[in-house]
């Protein structure tokens, strides 16, 4: 594990117990270039199926695309933003976009969600 990630890691699980915004992403390097990544550093993804503000991936579509899920005392920060999901959950979104991760992404910074269903999933990047 490079330092920076290490580092980019050990930072977000401090700041996760916190409940504030720097609990859902980071910033990291993928093979694809830079990207924003969850805490374990799964790379993030935006679905071109969403609006504004909401989430068109429930059921069987959030199983292979869990969303970024919020804490309940996230608050939001920039271009960071809370949804409320169908389920009454709630999750983060990018400048609008509703943010998740990929079911088969193994390991930190895979990107095999990039392009999936016809290029609809794109990585979430700064």
């Amino acid at each position: 594990m490079s330092k920076t990630f290490a580092a980019i890691a050990a930072l977000s699980l401090m700041l996760a117990s916190t409940g504030a915004f720097a609990q859902a992403a980071k910033v990291a390097d993928t093979p694809k270039g830079k990207a924003y990544v969850d805490a374990k550093g799964m790379t993030l993804y935006t679905f071109d199926k969403d609006s504004a503000g909401k989430s068109a991936c429930n059921g069987p579509c959030a199983t292979n695309w869990p969303p970024l899920a919020a804490a309940a005392d996230a608050k939001a920060s920039g271009d960071w933003t809370i949804v409320t999901r169908d389920d009454g959950s709630k999750m983060w979104a990018l400048k609008g976009k509703p943010v998740y991760t990929f079911a088969k992404d193994t390991k930190p910074g895979d990107t095999a969600g990039d392009g999936f269903l016809n290029g609809a999933w794109h990585i979430a990047k700064p």
